[in-house]
């Protein structure tokens, strides 16, 4: 029965969220059901990560539980909420309520909103791979990576210089493609439940989905320290890019790693992790407290 249930759970919750935020967005509820359906999803998923965790050993406290909480709130309310929902779509409103000439609009709506994935993952996929491979940029993600377990509370641990990366090469193009409003909150609403779902530490076995989808399965890889396995699948929402640009990563046989983090020191508090980026030579070059030894022995050996 369990291994049923793992296998079910993310496609089935995936799907309810989004069906529920249709729901809410054709009766002109987006606000509202989408809160309630993404609060929901976070309370069914924490009673599972009690039931059915992936790795017990990341339901142990790492006592970074209040700044998990401030990035999430920053980058949830303050930078997706005011600049996604409010500039972006205000914009496209603005410009083109109904879509730009060049928008399939005659196209079913499911067909529009896969569409419109595909394209905004095409900048999602060229931000987060800029910031693992090109050194400027790896500061801002770092504060992501420095968790020491997944579940779904750092689901928004994201540097705020990190999200507004990730807007600024995504939402351009779903304006140049002309998408109309509603596209944005449906690529908006999806890309959010599917960080829930990717980060929290649920056993759920996913088959074939990996090969497509960002799964818990493909991200957990995402987190290995071993830069071979952890620089790989760095979609959001698909893996397409991934898979088109050979940095796809789900070994069969394999399990990821359950010790996952950085190298680089990485300070523990909320104000000292904003600072980070900015401050990261001088934080590198002096003895600091990384949030647990930063990696077992056996995995240095194997590097």
């Amino acid at each position: 029965m369990r291994l049923v249930l793992s296998a079910l759970l993310w496609p089935g919750l995936l799907a309810g969220c989004i069906w529920l935020t249709h729901l809410g967005i054709q009766a002109d509820r987006t606000v509202l059901v989408f809160n309630l359906t993404y609060f929901g999803l976070a309370a069914l998923l924490l009673l599972l990560e009690r039931v059915m965790p992936h790795e017990r050993a990341w339901q142990r406290s790492d006592g970074q539980l209040p700044a998990d909480l401030l990035h999430t709130v920053l980058n949830k309310s303050v930078v997706q909420v005011m600049v996604v929902m409010g500039a972006a779509l205000g914009i496209s409103e603005a410009v083109s309520p109904d879509g730009g000439a060049s928008w399939p609009t005659a196209w079913p709506l499911w067909a529009q909103v896969l569409l419109g994935l595909i394209i905004a993952e095409f900048g999602f996929y060229w931000a987060h791979r800029l910031k693992h491979e090109w050194a400027p940029l790896w500061p801002y993600h770092a504060v992501h990576h420095s968790v020491t377990r997944l579940w779904i509370v750092n689901t928004g641990r994201f540097h705020f210089g990190d999200t507004l990366l990730a807007i600024a090469f995504s939402q351009p193009l779903l304006f140049l493609a002309g998408a109309p409003g509603p596209i944005f909150l449906y690529v908006a609403s999806i890309t959010a439940f599917c960080g829930l779902l990717t980060h929290c530490n649920v056993e759920m076995r996913c088959g074939p989905l990996n090969r497509i989808f960002n799964t818990p399965e493909t991200h957990r890889w995402h987190h290995s320290p071993d830069l071979a396995e952890g620089n790989r699948n760095y979609g959001e929402n698909f893996l397409l890019w991934d898979q088109l640009f050979r940095t796809w990563f789900c070994p069969a046989g394999r399990r990821p790693p359950a010790a996952i983090g950085i190298r680089e020191a990485m300070p523990r508090g909320f104000l000292g992790q904003l600072a980070a980026p900015f401050v990261w030579r001088r934080l590198q070059a002096r003895p600091a407290l990384p949030l647990m030894p930063r990696i077992p022995q056996g995995l240095e050996a194997a590097e």
